[in-house]
């Protein structure tokens, strides 16, 4: 026990009044000197640098450097979250949309109202969203002379800018939390080159009702080079208009955009029209947010994916949006109250001090990482993995992390090295932020938790300390 309270002092007081000499003595140890060496290299400080090495069965770190100090630690905060939502959620634990109808049903006429509740689901794909309306076509309906009603209770409204990160509201990793987020409020847009024809032809997916598109003059440029940026793209609310070129050089191209100047409520509306016009159905009135009138009735009901599954994706696919819906509902299900990122937070923190994990450093602004503001300690981090390791949900959480040299975010690292195949990692950057955490299984069959957050200007150029860090780990565990 006495050693045990020792690793926790160690781990966690981050240069509290009780800690500092701790976390002193933490910091003291050498990095192996493939990681020191890789690091001169990429000219980053050693102190802007925090290492957190240990066998999952051990007391005390194999290698602890600037292991209690506050980093950003980008997208391995998702490691926090997932975690959290195995345990918090269970692993059973899914997202139902539901469709509820006031009025009267006749012959395929609803007169009256049809609400669509959401719970926050990560994952209602298009695919998911065509199977639900199926349900409510094979329950009778089919014109629909009311409003479509959007509720969103469940999650706290707030107001998102989606520009706020880093000024490219575009990009599909802005896209904010909803809680009837509808295919991660993206649109897939390809452009097919005719030379015979002397045109591009251009396809959105999902198909939004409505929507016109002007496609792009075709360019005879022998260079692709940045073609996105050539398209002088304007994507609305209502029309894409492309004042550009499109490159024939350049071949069939896909461009995941966030049409971030509609509304979520006008991005599900035109999803919506156009799926249930193809479905044989009609709307009479709009499509506007609300909540279920408290006489309507239940009519169908979509469940999605368990936890085991949307974890997985958010972890081998860092996606950002889907990790904000989790740290949502996990604030929802603890407070029963519409969720919120603070209430999300204060349950985590209180889950993470049942386990006795201070976490005194830790901020959490989205529990996705993409953030300038959150913060976690290797050590921290570190102790939450090592718990982790010995949870009933261990083989879900592991799983659900890149496997080294073969899938996700880390599929083309390691690749000819002995430790590839043998760790699961969850990576993370920003621009002055790269990041490292998971399991690695050494040669000697050991088990450990590798923790590595890198904090410069120079961050890009770490990689190499990290994959060395993680060889090592397999070489010398």
């Amino acid at each position: 026990m006495q050693i045990l309270k020792e690793f926790r002092i160690l781990a966690l007081c981050a240069f509290a009044a009780c800690g500092i000499a701790s976390a002193q003595h933490l910091a003291a140890q050498e990095l192996p000197p493939a990681v020191s060496g890789a690091l001169r290299q990429a000219k980053i400080p050693v102190r802007t640098v925090g290492v957190f090495v240990q066998a999952v069965d051990a007391t005390r770190p194999m290698l602890a450097f600037n292991a209690a100090a506050p980093f950003n630690p980008a997208s391995v905060m998702k490691l926090v979250t997932t975690d959290a939502a195995l345990e918090l959620l269970g692993p059973a634990f899914s997202w139902k949309t539901q469709a509820y109808i006031d009025g009267v049903l006749n012959d395929g006429v609803l007169l009256g109202d049809l609400s669509i509740k959401g719970s926050g689901d990560p994952k209602l794909v298009m695919e998911s969203f065509w199977m639900f309306l199926r349900q409510i076509r094979a329950k009778g309906v089919r014109d629909i002379r009311g409003n479509v009603v959007l509720d969103r209770s469940v999650f706290e409204e707030n107001v998102y800018d989606p520009a706020q990160f880093d000024g490219d509201p575009q990009k599909p990793y802005n896209v904010g939390p909803d809680a009837l987020l509808l295919n991660y409020k993206t649109v897939a847009i390809r452009f097919m080159p005719d030379e015979v024809a002397g045109q591009v032809n251009v396809a959105m997916e999902p198909p939004l009702s409505g929507y016109v598109i002007t496609a792009p003059r075709l360019s005879k440029e022998a260079v692709c080079g940045d073609w996105q940026g050539k398209l002088q793209a304007d994507v609305g609310v209502g029309a894409a208009v492309f004042n550009g070129a499109f490159p024939a050089a350049c071949g069939e191209k896909v461009w995941y955009v966030h049409p971030y100047r509609m509304s979520a409520t006008q991005y599900f509306g035109a999803v919506l029209r156009q799926m249930w016009s193809e479905l044989g159905g009609t709307i009479s009135g709009k499509v506007m947010p609300g909540n279920v009138a408290p006489v309507a009735r239940l009519l169908a009901e979509w469940q999605s994916p368990a936890v085991p599954e949307v974890i997985r994706d958010i972890n081998k696919y860092s996606n950002n949006v889907m990790a904000r819906q989790l740290l949502l509902t996990i604030g929802a299900q603890a407070s029963q109250a519409p969720g919120s990122t603070a209430r999300g937070a204060q349950a985590i923190r209180g889950w993470l001090s049942a386990k006795g994990i201070g976490a005194d450093e830790l901020v959490i602004e989205n529990g996705a990482g993409l953030s300038r503001n959150e913060r976690i300690a290797p050590a921290t981090l570190g102790q939450v993995l090592v718990d982790a390791f010995h949870s009933p949900v261990m083989p879900e959480f592991i799983a659900s992390m890149p496997l080294v040299g073969y899938d996700g975010t880390m599929r083309k690292r390691l690749n000819d090295k002995s430790v590839a195949g043998q760790a699961h990692i969850k990576t993370g950057s920003l621009n002055d932020v790269r990041s490292i955490a998971g399991y690695v299984q050494a040669a000697s069959g050991k088990m450990y938790v590798a923790v590595f957050l890198i904090n410069h200007p120079n961050a890009p150029l770490g990689q190499a300390a990290q994959d060395a860090l993680l060889q090592w780990v397999f070489e010398k565990g």
